[in-house]
């Protein structure tokens, strides 16, 4: 029993999120911006109900605003994420934005912290493969 509960708590103990090998659809440009697009990089980040694939606008290493991609999230819930969230790495630099401390939604902790993981993977994921 020791010598399965051990390897167990370890992966556990794994961070939840790592960089995902290069996606070559992860970077495209859209509109004379770049745009990451974490459907891909960021699969294994859920919210309440499933993943929570979002698109990364960039502009001379700014960001410029963060999209909510399909998803199964509660429509209530996504949508107060949506307004009261998504544009709090806007006008950000890339660097600083990946390392921004944003505060979740009331009531939508569990999809807010989703998102603000998305984010954070996809701005890491640009900063390493730009």
């Amino acid at each position: 029993m020791k010598k399965v509960l051990i390897p167990l708590l370890f992966v556990l103990a794994l961070p939840a999120v790592s960089l995902a090998p290069a996606d070559p659809q992860a970077i495209t440009k859209e509109d004379g911006m770049t745009v990451v697009n974490t459907a891909t990089l960021g699969r294994e980040v859920v919210g309440y109900v499933g993943a929570t694939p979002l698109k990364i606008y960039i502009k001379k290493n700014k960001v410029v605003k963060v999209e909510a991609l399909k998803n199964q999230e509660t429509p209530k819930y996504m949508a107060r994420v949506k307004q009261e969230l998504l544009d709090k790495w806007n006008g950000k630099k890339v660097s600083d934005a990946a390392k921004a401390e944003v505060d979740g939604v009331t009531g939508a902790t569990i999809t807010s912290n989703a998102i603000k993981q998305n984010v954070k993977l996809g701005l890491e994921y640009y900063l390493k493969n730009k």
